[in-house]
């Protein structure tokens, strides 16, 4: 049986979702569960770094919340600067996930900007790759980098929309779609949403799926954004199969028949 093209297929794994969501920023573990309910999402993404899944005892675990068996643990690397932290910090990650494979690698370059550091990005996918990890990683939309990171034996690549946490929607679509015409392995758009329209558009561009966190948490209601952004991926991903008109410049084209009027 072959997925439906309304599903995603990453490392071998297909989900109902295109829209992962992130597990940070939110008021509590509470409007956490909430609004990832409320988006849909199957795979949800975890920093390490700054959420606690077992590495700190006594402390709320995310994972009681957001339990395994009920969906795909992400761990991420937010907070890595350099490759040998992102290393460290997902072997810890498969160990407190059992060996859990999945992970999404981010190696941030400043913390001005948090635009990746490409280079320790590139060094550290090999070595993960080497060990095994089925790697989906953050970087820049840079269509060169990106073929660098899918030869590598990375399972997705997840090209910025516009800076993390910025909310500024998609600032460079040539670039995005220099990438997905070109990639063997799925395009997610990871940071720079701020709404519904900017998922959609990433999807209408033929991009496989879209990773956001900030958009959500900080929205005045998260849950209902929540809502609106699984309603907006799925308009997006039915548009793009659908196929949109081809833009007429300067020459009208009547909506309505202009055989058998009155007169003519």
């Amino acid at each position: 049986m072959h997925p439906s093209p309304h599903s995603l297929t990453v490392a071998g794994r297909t989900y109902r979702s295109r829209l992962l969501v992130g597990t940070g920023k939110y008021k509590d573990f509470a409007e956490t569960r909430a609004a990832i309910d409320a988006a849909g999402a199957e795979i949800v993404t975890v920093a390490i770094r700054r959420t606690n899944i077992g590495q700190n005892a006594g402390e709320p675990n995310l994972l009681e919340v957001l339990p395994p068996s009920q969906f795909t643990i992400l761990p991420n690397t937010a907070g890595c600067y350099t490759a040998a932290d992102a290393v460290r910090t997902l072997r810890l990650a498969r160990e407190l996930l059992d060996g859990h494979a999945l992970c999404k690698l981010e190696v941030l370059g400043d913390q001005t900007t948090l635009f990746p550091n490409m280079p320790e990005t590139l060094k550290a996918a090999q070595t993960l790759v080497s060990e095994g990890f089925e790697v989906m990683v953050y970087c820049a939309d840079d269509p060169i980098q990106a073929r660098m990171l899918e030869d590598i034996g990375c399972v997705a690549v997840m090209p910025l929309a516009s800076l993390i946490g910025s909310g500024m929607g998609i600032v460079n679509p040539w670039n995005l779609r220099l990438i997905i015409d070109n990639a063997r392995v799925p395009v997610l758009v990871d940071a720079g949403v701020g709404t519904a329209s900017d998922a959609a558009i990433a999807m209408e561009l033929g991009c496989d799926g879209v990773l956001m966190n900030t958009a959500i948490a900080h929205a005045r209601d998260p849950v209902l954004m929540a809502s609106a952004m699984k309603k907006a991926v799925e308009a997006g991903r039915e548009a793009f199969l659908a196929g949109r008109m081809a833009r007429k410049h300067y020459s009208a084209d009547p909506s309505s028949p202009t055989t058998g009027l009155i007169g003519a």
